[in-house]
């Protein structure tokens, strides 16, 4: 099984309003030979939360085939829900939390729980703006994405 590591980060100006989401997908083939890939793309009118799940759940629809994935976000929000079982749980409620409040952003969770069934997937939190370079690259991607649609990051 190749191993892919995913950095993302999401971005929005204003919440609601114009966002952006960067990633990065690296394979190391065998022999060492590094291949990246950089993704990204924003909405007019969005959430910085609908912004930092389409990063990953765009970066896993590049995988053409089940893949090892350690995920690299500085978003707790799509870590602890993924990691934590909270979106698998909102699922089977119908898409209801514990305290029977309406999940947000179920298409994108829905999406992102089918593509993570198809990889064993490695959660890693990272501190945001904290210097860390993908997180710092993915950061860049997603402000020049917002800034597309308006925003003023």
């Amino acid at each position: 099984m190749k191993h892919v590591q995913i950095y993302t980060d999401g971005a929005c100006s204003g919440n609601p309003g114009p966002g952006g989401w960067g990633a990065i997908l690296r394979y190391t083939a065998p022999g060492g030979k590094v291949f990246e890939k950089e993704l990204c793309g924003g909405e007019a009118g969005t959430t910085n939360n609908r912004m930092e799940l389409t990063g990953f759940l765009q970066a896993l629809r590049c995988l053409t085939e089940p893949c090892e994935v350690d995920l690299y976000s500085d978003s707790q929000y799509l870590i602890n829900g993924l990691e934590k079982g909270w979106a698998r749980g909102w699922r089977a409620r119908g898409w209801k939390k514990a305290d029977k409040s309406p999940a947000l952003n179920p298409d994108l969770w829905a999406a992102l729980l089918d593509e993570c069934a198809k990889h064993t997937v490695h959660y890693h939190w990272l501190k945001g703006h904290a210097g860390h370079p993908e997180n710092e690259r993915c950061d860049r991607l997603a402000v020049a994405e917002s800034r597309k649609y308006g925003g003023k990051q």
